[in-house]
């Protein structure tokens, strides 16, 4: 029997269906998804990084889209014990409401919310004008991860929702590929930009 994420979910049967992210998540299995930042200072090293603690770690950062975002103040950063703890309760939520492995429904929500497109701007003279750019794949799945994360905390904050629950409705929205939650929302927006710059 092979290691299983939080002890309860197998990622031999996970499959990344988008074939530009599948060097960039890692679905290697891992007991407790807590790597002390090992990878931190090699070039791509988060492509090492198993994708639940990349989520993990993605829900310590605080601010919202478009404020910079600050990893020194906050009340929940730091907290990883934490953070595990809220992932675990989504995954949990997950499979109670979908019936299906929580890992392969995250994966397939980060494929959904992935943008492909964006746009840079581009002088000329002295004219600024901005242009349609493919984004490379690891810089598509950390926006994936922001889009998702901001979400639930959006949806959360100032209501009784719980983030684990919060965070569980938006990774299976982002799974169904619900236009109405935000992570695709946001990925829609930024390529109806770039589809107008091309």
């Amino acid at each position: 029997m092979g290691l299983k994420i939080f002890g309860i979910w197998d990622t031999s049967g996970v499959e990344v269906r988008d074939p530009g992210l599948k060097s960039y998540i890692n679905l290697k299995p891992y007991y407790v998804p807590h790597s002390g930042g090992r990878h931190a200072k090699k070039p791509f090293g988060k492509s090492e990084i198993n994708i639940v603690e990349r989520l993990i770690n993605r829900i310590a950062v605080t601010g919202h889209e478009g404020k910079k975002h600050k990893r020194t103040s906050g009340r929940n950063t730091g907290k990883k014990i934490l953070h595990s703890r809220i992932v675990k309760e989504a995954f949990e939520i997950i499979e109670k409401r979908t019936k299906k492995n929580p890992i392969q429904v995250l994966v397939d929500a980060l494929a959904n919310a992935a943008p492909r497109e964006d746009t840079t701007r581009i002088r000329y003279g002295g004219i600024v004008y901005h242009q349609s750019v493919d984004i490379s794949p690891q810089r598509r799945l950390d926006l994936a991860l922001r889009y998702i994360t901001v979400g639930a905390a959006k949806s959360a904050f100032r209501t009784k929702k719980s983030i684990a629950a919060a965070l569980a409705d938006e990774i299976i929205a982002a799974a169904n590929y619900d236009m109405k939650c935000y992570s695709i929302s946001k990925k829609e927006e930024l390529e109806r930009i770039a589809k107008a710059a091309r």
